[in-house]
């Protein structure tokens, strides 16, 4: 087999079990030298160490850290740990998460927080921690984890899903700066049977959705050929790509009856004819104002 990562080295944060474990061990299968991130009270990291230890009887290389994603000074570290033992980072699968499902009239804003907290402040400050390192590099793969959910919405999940839209708004603008620096940043949306959707999915679902099934996905979003601003979708096995469009809508022009005009032809404007994937949100001002110009 073709190890289409050999010799880069990749960070995984809440590598220690889940999607994580299956990321890490599929980032080593291929090459990739890796930190297996996890919290410190996850069994006193004992099932991160465990996840390391499986690479290396694969033959492949791998070290642990332990730390929390919400608190910049361990994704500091972590950065550190890694250069101090390999010299560079190529990769980092921004994967930790937690989830408080409920709907949004019986949930606390501490649990909205906390969610928010996790997934969004997590990828941030993880990404802090390596990129002014890819950027000198002139080399990085940068995977946020986002989620249907937060794609399409799902009934309480309230601040999963913000927290999961806020991730491809990272994302959208990340890769934009990164872009002349070789910094390649995009999305996975995995569906898979974890911790996390015990209880959520049915057992015959369950069944197919497992992690090792998504984890190829992430091979196409962190090689040396990978795209960049891909929101890549994944699990049982198949795969398919989302995209935030844009209508070509209609000039109703402005005067006095403008919000009338358009409440009777929203139908209208909402029409996916030619509808386009904008390459940035500057395309939504050129639209309009072409439009009014004309």
């Amino acid at each position: 087999m073709k190890k289409r990562l050999q010799d880069r080295v990749a960070i995984v944060t809440g590598a220690g079990g889940g999607l994580g474990r299956t990321h890490a061990l599929e980032l080593a299968r291929h090459g990739a030298r890796v930190v297996v991130n996890d919290l410190a009270g996850h069994h006193d990291g004992a099932t991160a160490h465990g996840v390391a230890d499986e690479i290396r009887q694969a033959g492949g290389q791998a070290v642990v850290h332990l730390g929390d994603v919400t608190i910049p000074a361990d994704m500091q570290a972590m950065a550190e740990l890694t250069v101090a033992q390999w010299g560079r980072i190529d990769i980092l699968v921004n994967n930790a998460g937690i989830l408080r499902d409920k709907t949004f009239a019986k949930m606390s804003l501490d649990d909205f927080r906390l969610v928010f907290d996790v997934h969004v402040m997590g990828a941030v400050n993880a990404t802090k921690a390596v990129w002014a390192h890819m950027q000198a590099q002139r080399h990085g793969r940068i995977v946020m984890t986002t989620s249907s959910s937060g794609l399409y919405g799902n009934f309480g999940q309230s601040n999963y899903g913000a927290a999961k839209m806020a991730l491809v708004g990272l994302m959208q603008t990340l890769a934009l700066e990164g872009a002349k620096y070789g910094v390649h940043v995009n999305c996975l949306a995995p569906t898979a049977a974890t911790g996390m959707t015990e209880g959520v999915l049915p057992p015959e679902a369950l069944a197919r959705l497992s992690a090792e099934r998504v984890s190829p996905a992430l091979l196409a979003l962190v090689g040396d050929e990978a795209p960049s601003r891909m929101i890549l979708l994944a699990g049982a096995g198949s795969f398919e790509c989302a995209n935030i469009t844009m209508t070509q809508g209609l000039h109703l022009g402005g005067g006095g009856d403008a919000a009338e005009r358009l409440c009777e032809r929203l139908d209208e404007v909402a029409l996916r004819i030619g509808e386009t994937v904008p390459a940035s949100g500057w395309e939504q001002y050129q639209l309009e104002l072409a439009k009014a110009t004309a």
